[in-house]
Parts: structure tokens; sequence; C-alpha cells
């Protein structure tokens, strides 16, 4: 028998494999979408908010919305998912996951019997599976003190402030005081010493329910690690041992993430944690997590998975938004995992102590084009807290690590920056880090530095050679006519055109305006 054809009974019988488990299990409980058409007390178009209550909404996020949002509020998408839609598709063992009221729908577990019902209600716009995704964990490593230049201040987490330039951003006095980091995670073990309880502002445990962030009842030993980990390297602080990136920040901590071998991720509860921690008044959401099982890559295109279409939507209400790229980058899948495709998000690679990219890093384009990751930090061997004791530390590997880094970077601009949009913060980290003339899909546009991003000039911007305070399809036509015709220009326009700082303005600085436009 021929290889191919040996491949080919194999291909069928593992399909008929699948077929006969998936009937196995139609009349089990699994986790559903449903979408709604409406509110029920008003559309879309004729919404007033003077007619309606939001007792959910800070005036710490109203203030937030007004100061740095694309949408301020409150909107329509603030008006709760109505309770007598709800109790309309609750059929006596269906159980209520999440309410998101940014999408219309309740998250529901139901058999997929109960579900085919429910598609002929007139009330429900449509329904979807939530899917189950294998999660891969951070890679934990020993503590190795050689690896990093010590500082009575930092200890061993100075070298990876130092490399992204944040410690002179800590000299000059920013530190996160009175920026609000939202941190996704899989919970997060508070009494270690890294996290001063009055630094917390709230906590939610999204799976079970209540209050508890740190390892409870029902929970695996290995529960909060993972979010731990990543906390204390955004904003943790025990002086002389460790110091968060933004280290006097304040935390909001959401626990969505399920651990085990088998992380069931369920992103009902992600994008109920952004709308959450939003509501409270959160600056930064910050999320080490990524889902890409269900998805095939021609959903990467920053508009089809739901944890995207939430960053987006946060991003808009003026919250700035940070996830990791990714660590398939040694994958069959080798691209960037939701919802790190989204458009007005800061998806962030890996790179190691000498600013090379390790080759787990996920790598862009998105399905649609545009490059990714956006920026690069630390994620080689970052210094962290661990989980042993409330003095215990460790090195940890992966995006998840050097996500933190860059949300409490994100939070150093913000303090220095408050009227600073997301769209203007991601903006100058990308405009500022060390490959931002010749961005690609590895290492997006490099490695960022703190202390140039916070002197990020708007004011004349590198491609706007139209000068209309906008990267657009102009600027490049006009810049093109510029190297055509030989043009003479002043001072000031050749250092707008001189893209790439080459002393020259030719083809070469029209090609990275080109990539900026489609990536910005």
């Amino acid at each position: 028998m021929r290889e191919s054809q040996r491949y080919i009974i194999f291909l069928i019988i593992t399909l008929l494999c699948g077929f006969s488990a998936y009937g196995q299990d139609e009349d089990e409980n699994h986790p559903y979408w449903v979408f709604f058409h409406d509110k029920e007390v008003t559309d879309q178009a004729s919404f007033n908010p003077a007619e309606h209550e939001f007792p959910h909404l800070s005036q710490r996020a109203l203030d937030r919305r007004a100061l740095r949002g694309t949408v301020t509020g409150p909107t329509y998408e603030d008006l709760p998912v109505p309770a007598i839609y709800i109790d309309e598709i609750l059929g006596a063992d269906v159980k209520v996951r999440t309410v998101s009221r940014w999408l219309n729908a309740v998250s529901i577990q139901a058999t997929s019997d109960y579900i085919e019902e429910l598609d002929g209600n007139t009330i429900v716009k449509k329904t979807k599976r939530i899917h189950k995704v294998s999660k891969r964990v951070i890679k934990r490593n020993t503590r190795d003190d050689e690896v990093y230049l010590e500082d009575s201040d930092y200890g061993a987490s100075f070298d990876q402030n130092e490399q992204i330039n944040a410690v002179n951003a800590h000299e000059l006095g920013y530190t996160g005081t009175n920026i609000w980091l939202l941190m996704l995670d899989t919970g997060f073990y508070t009494d270690h010493l890294v996290f001063q309880q009055e630094r917390i502002v709230a906590e939610y445990d999204f799976i079970q329910g209540d209050s508890i962030t740190s390892n409870q009842e029902g929970d695996s030993s290995n529960q909060h690690n993972h979010g731990t980990a990543v906390a204390s390297a955004a904003g943790g602080f025990i002086d002389g041992e460790l110091r968060g990136t933004a280290y006097e920040c304040k935390f909001l901590l959401a626990k969505t993430e399920i651990f085990g071998e088998e992380i069931e991720a369920e992103e009902d509860f992600y994008v109920a944690a952004l709308e959450w921690g939003e509501a409270l008044g959160a600056d930064i959401a910050s999320s080490s997590l990524g889902y890409l099982d269900w998805y095939a890559y021609e959903d990467l295109d920053g508009e089809t998975a739901i944890t995207t279409r939430g960053i987006d939507y946060a991003v808009s209400l003026g919250m700035v938004c940070v996830t990791a790229a990714g660590n398939e980058g040694n994958s069959s899948w080798y691209y960037v995992i939701a919802p790190a495709d989204a458009d007005s998000v800061i998806a962030v690679g890996a790179v190691d102590e000498f600013n090379e990219t390790p080759s787990f890093s996920s790598h862009g384009p998105t399905s649609d084009g545009r490059i990714k990751p956006e920026v690069l930090a630390r994620g080689v061997a970052t210094f962290c807290a661990g989980t042993l004791s409330t003095e215990a530390f460790l090195s940890a590997t992966g995006t998840s690590m050097s996500t933190p880094l860059v949300a409490g970077a994100c939070a150093l601009i913000l303090e220095a920056h408050p009227n600073w949009t997301p769209m203007m913060v991601r903006e100058a980290l990308m405009m500022t880090a060390d490959g931002n003339t010749s961005p690609d899909n590895t290492r997006g546009f490099g490695l960022i530095d703190v202390m140039a991003a916070l002197d990020y000039d708007f004011g004349i911007v590198a491609g706007d050679v139209s000068g209309d305070d906008e990267l657009n399809i102009s600027d490049a036509v006009l810049l093109l006519e510029w190297v055509l015709s030989e043009a003479e220009i002043s001072e000031v326009q050749f250092e707008v055109a001189d893209i790439n700082d080459d002393l020259q303005v030719n083809i070469l600085d029209i090609v990275v305006l080109v990539e900026w436009i489609l990536t910005l």
C-alpha cells in the first residue's frame, strides 16, 4: 500500500472517531453565548443616557472615558442586558455563567438541543459555542543571579527594568502612582509581600463568583502561580528584592482562567473581567493569556474573536490594553494568538537579556496583513514573585512575562501624560522602540524605551509630510512626489521626511512610511 493511501485511511479513521466522540456528548451541557437583538427598553438609535441610570459605572471610569476615550459615556453598551430576556431563555437545568453588557449577551451552560430551540426565539440574535483551549504555562527557571545586573534597590529585577530604560524614569519620579492596572490571569497570591494590601483596589474571581483571587477550595495548588508571577513583574515591590516596572501602581485583580495541564480558558470570563475593571475605572488592562485552538488563521483579522472585540471596545472607552503575543513561534501555528490581533491592542513579544528574540515568541502578520507584535520586552528569565512562601522568587520565561513589563511602562507614561489616549500611548511606545524604522513580523517595532516614549513628540511626527497631524496615504503620495521630482524641501520638511534617519530622503523612507500607515 502506498504511503499516501495509508495517510488517507488514517485520516478517515481519525475523522470517524472524532464524529463518534462528538455524538456521545450531544446531551451534555456546554458553554454557549446567547446574543440578543436589543436591550428591550430602547434601541441604539433612540438611546438617551439621561433617561437611564448606570450605578455600576464609577466616576473614575467616566472621568477616564472623558479624558482618553473616543467613546465617552454612558453608552448604549452600558445598559444592562434585560433581565426579562435572561429569564426567558433560562430552562430548569440551564446555568448562567456570565452576562456581558458590551456584547448584549449572556453565557450559559446548556445542551445543544436546548440551544437549537433558542435559535428560534425572536429575542435571540444568534448563539455561539464557547470553546475550551489547551493553555501553555510559563516556563519556570531556577534563579541565577549571574544573569542579572544586581542593584541594591532592585535586586535581581534591575536588568529587566534597565533594559527598557525604566530605571531612569523611576529616578525622575515616575513609578505608576495613582494609575490603576487591571490584571487578568489565573489568580494571585496576595499574601506575598510584593503586594501591599493598600494597593489592591478590588479583586474578583470570575470562576467561582467571589472576591477571592488567591487559592481557595476547589482550586489546583498551582492555580495562582502564573498570575502572581505576572502581576509582580508589572507592579510588585519589595525594596532590595524586586521592583515591578510600575511598582507604585494600584491593582484590580481578575481571576479568569482555570489552571491545569489542560486549562479551560473561557473567553466569556475574559470579557466579563474587562467590563468589570473598566467600570471601576482601570486605566490599563494587562493579560498574559491567549486563545487560538478554535480559531483559524483567517479569524485573526482584528474583527472576529470575542476577546479581540472586547479589547477594541475597552480601548475606545479610554483603557490602554496590553496582551501577550503568544509562545507559538516554534509550533505549527507560528502566529500571534487572539486578542493580540486587535488593531488597538499593544501585543508584546519577547527578548532575552541580549535583546535577541527567542524562537518561541509568536510572529505576525495578522490575517489582514498588519505587523505584529507591536513591541518587545524581557521575556526570558524574567525575575518575579513565586508562591512557595510570602518571600519566594523565581525567574520565568514566555511572552507572559514580557507583557507585564510593557503594561508597567504604560503606567509610567500615563502618570507623566494623563491626557494621552490609549492610541497615543501605543504610538509613543512603537515609534520610539529600537526597530521603529524597520518593523517586521518577528520583532514588531522592537524593544521599548520608556524614556524615549515619555519624551515622544506628537507635534512633529516623522512621516507626516502633509502636516495634517495624521499618518495616512496622502503623506505617502506627497513623499513619493518629493522623491521622484527631487524637489527642494526645507530643513523641517527634511526632518519629517527622513523617516529612517539615514540623512537621505529616498524610496526607503516611503517603504517605512507605508508600513507604518498599514500598522497604525
